[in-house]
Protein backbone atom coordinates (compact mmCIF):
# COMPACT_ATOMS: atom_id res chain seq x y z
CA UNK A 1 0.00 0.00 0.00
CA UNK A 2 1.36 3.42 -0.94
CA UNK A 3 2.01 5.62 2.07
CA UNK A 4 2.45 8.80 0.04
CA UNK A 5 -0.65 8.26 -2.08
CA UNK A 6 -2.85 7.89 1.01
CA UNK A 7 -2.34 11.56 1.87
CA UNK A 8 -4.61 13.98 0.02
CA UNK A 9 -2.94 16.30 -2.49
CA UNK A 10 -3.76 19.94 -1.79
CA UNK A 11 -4.54 22.18 -4.75
CA UNK A 12 -3.15 25.70 -4.23
CA UNK A 13 -4.97 28.84 -5.33
CA UNK A 14 -4.69 29.56 -9.02
CA UNK A 15 -4.46 25.86 -9.95
CA UNK A 16 -7.45 23.92 -11.30
CA UNK A 17 -7.83 20.21 -11.98
CA UNK A 18 -10.39 18.58 -14.25
CA UNK A 19 -11.06 15.02 -15.39
CA UNK A 20 -11.79 13.98 -18.95
CA UNK A 21 -11.00 11.43 -21.68
CA UNK A 22 -8.54 9.39 -19.63
CA UNK A 23 -6.53 12.45 -18.58
CA UNK A 24 -6.31 14.81 -15.64
CA UNK A 25 -5.86 18.38 -16.87
CA UNK A 26 -3.92 20.64 -14.52
CA UNK A 27 -4.08 24.36 -15.28
CA UNK A 28 -2.11 27.11 -13.58
CA UNK A 29 -0.51 30.49 -14.17
CA UNK A 30 2.41 28.97 -16.14
CA UNK A 31 0.34 26.76 -18.45
CA UNK A 32 -1.52 23.46 -18.74
CA UNK A 33 -0.37 19.86 -18.31
CA UNK A 34 -2.24 16.64 -18.97
CA UNK A 35 -1.51 13.58 -16.84
CA UNK A 36 -2.80 10.23 -18.15
CA UNK A 37 -5.01 8.30 -15.74
CA UNK A 38 -3.49 4.94 -14.89
CA UNK A 39 -5.42 1.68 -14.53
CA UNK A 40 -6.71 0.60 -11.11
CA UNK A 41 -6.72 4.14 -9.64
CA UNK A 42 -9.80 6.09 -8.50
CA UNK A 43 -9.44 9.87 -8.70
CA UNK A 44 -11.64 12.16 -6.55
CA UNK A 45 -11.57 15.98 -6.55
CA UNK A 46 -13.07 17.46 -3.37
CA UNK A 47 -12.83 21.26 -3.33
CA UNK A 48 -9.15 22.10 -2.97
CA UNK A 49 -8.00 18.51 -2.37
CA UNK A 50 -7.46 15.46 -4.52
CA UNK A 51 -7.74 11.96 -3.08
CA UNK A 52 -6.54 8.85 -4.83
CA UNK A 53 -7.36 5.27 -3.95
CA UNK A 54 -6.74 1.88 -5.43
CA UNK A 55 -9.44 -0.16 -7.17
CA UNK A 56 -7.69 -3.48 -6.47
CA UNK A 57 -5.17 -5.02 -4.09
CA UNK A 58 -2.60 -6.56 -6.42
CA UNK A 59 0.95 -5.25 -6.95
CA UNK A 60 0.28 -3.35 -10.19
CA UNK A 61 -2.66 -1.51 -8.64
CA UNK A 62 -0.54 -0.38 -5.68
CA UNK A 63 2.29 0.69 -8.00
CA UNK A 64 -0.07 2.70 -10.21
CA UNK A 65 -1.60 4.34 -7.13
CA UNK A 66 1.75 5.71 -5.93
CA UNK A 67 2.86 6.66 -9.45
CA UNK A 68 -0.37 8.55 -10.13
CA UNK A 69 0.00 10.49 -6.87
CA UNK A 70 3.56 11.53 -7.79
CA UNK A 71 2.57 12.53 -11.33
CA UNK A 72 -0.28 14.73 -10.08
CA UNK A 73 1.91 16.37 -7.40
CA UNK A 74 4.59 17.12 -10.00
CA UNK A 75 2.01 18.54 -12.43
CA UNK A 76 0.55 20.82 -9.74
CA UNK A 77 4.01 22.08 -8.82
CA UNK A 78 4.96 22.47 -12.49
CA UNK A 79 2.03 24.70 -13.46
CA UNK A 80 2.46 26.75 -10.30
CA UNK A 81 6.24 27.19 -9.99
CA UNK A 82 7.88 25.27 -12.84
CA UNK A 83 11.03 23.15 -12.70
CA UNK A 84 14.63 24.08 -13.38
CA UNK A 85 17.90 22.22 -13.90
CA UNK A 86 21.34 23.85 -13.92
CA UNK A 87 24.19 22.27 -15.84
CA UNK A 88 27.73 23.53 -15.40
CA UNK A 89 30.24 23.17 -18.22
CA UNK A 90 33.87 22.70 -17.20
CA UNK A 91 36.87 22.34 -19.47
CA UNK A 92 39.26 24.36 -21.57
CA UNK A 93 37.51 25.61 -24.69
CA UNK A 94 34.09 24.29 -23.66
CA UNK A 95 31.30 26.85 -23.89
CA UNK A 96 27.58 27.20 -24.46
CA UNK A 97 25.81 30.02 -26.29
CA UNK A 98 22.33 30.70 -27.55
CA UNK A 99 21.52 31.43 -31.21
CA UNK A 100 17.88 32.45 -31.11
CA UNK A 101 16.13 29.53 -29.42
CA UNK A 102 18.88 27.02 -30.26
CA UNK A 103 21.61 26.00 -27.83
CA UNK A 104 25.05 25.85 -29.44
CA UNK A 105 27.72 23.84 -27.60
CA UNK A 106 31.45 23.86 -28.22
CA UNK A 107 32.46 20.69 -26.41
CA UNK A 108 35.57 19.39 -28.14
CA UNK A 109 34.22 18.31 -31.52
CA UNK A 110 35.46 19.76 -34.80
CA UNK A 111 32.07 21.39 -35.23
CA UNK A 112 29.62 23.10 -32.85
CA UNK A 113 26.73 20.97 -31.57
CA UNK A 114 23.33 22.62 -32.07
CA UNK A 115 20.30 21.62 -30.01
CA UNK A 116 16.72 22.79 -30.64
CA UNK A 117 14.58 22.42 -27.50
CA UNK A 118 10.84 21.67 -27.57
CA UNK A 119 8.51 24.69 -27.39
CA UNK A 120 7.64 24.10 -23.72
CA UNK A 121 11.29 24.19 -22.61
CA UNK A 122 13.27 27.40 -22.06
CA UNK A 123 17.07 27.36 -22.12
CA UNK A 124 19.34 30.20 -20.96
CA UNK A 125 23.11 30.40 -20.69
CA UNK A 126 25.07 32.29 -18.04
CA UNK A 127 28.86 32.13 -18.50
CA UNK A 128 29.53 28.39 -18.05
CA UNK A 129 26.06 27.42 -16.75
CA UNK A 130 23.12 26.17 -18.83
CA UNK A 131 19.71 26.72 -17.19
CA UNK A 132 16.89 24.47 -18.45
CA UNK A 133 13.36 25.28 -17.24
CA UNK A 134 9.82 24.21 -18.02
CA UNK A 135 6.50 22.90 -16.67
CA UNK A 136 6.98 19.16 -17.07
CA UNK A 137 9.47 17.69 -14.58
CA UNK A 138 10.16 14.61 -16.68
CA UNK A 139 10.78 16.60 -19.86
CA UNK A 140 13.12 19.06 -18.10
CA UNK A 141 15.12 16.14 -16.72
CA UNK A 142 15.20 14.38 -20.08
CA UNK A 143 16.45 17.50 -21.88
CA UNK A 144 19.09 18.04 -19.18
CA UNK A 145 20.30 14.46 -19.57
Amino acid sequence: MSKLARKPISIPEGVTLSLGNGFVSVQGKLGTLQVPLLKYVNFHINGNEVKLDSKAEHAQARANWGTMASLVKNAVQGVREGFEKRLEIEGIGFKATMEGKNLVLAVGFTHPVKFSPPETIAIKTEKNVIVISGLDKALVGEIAA
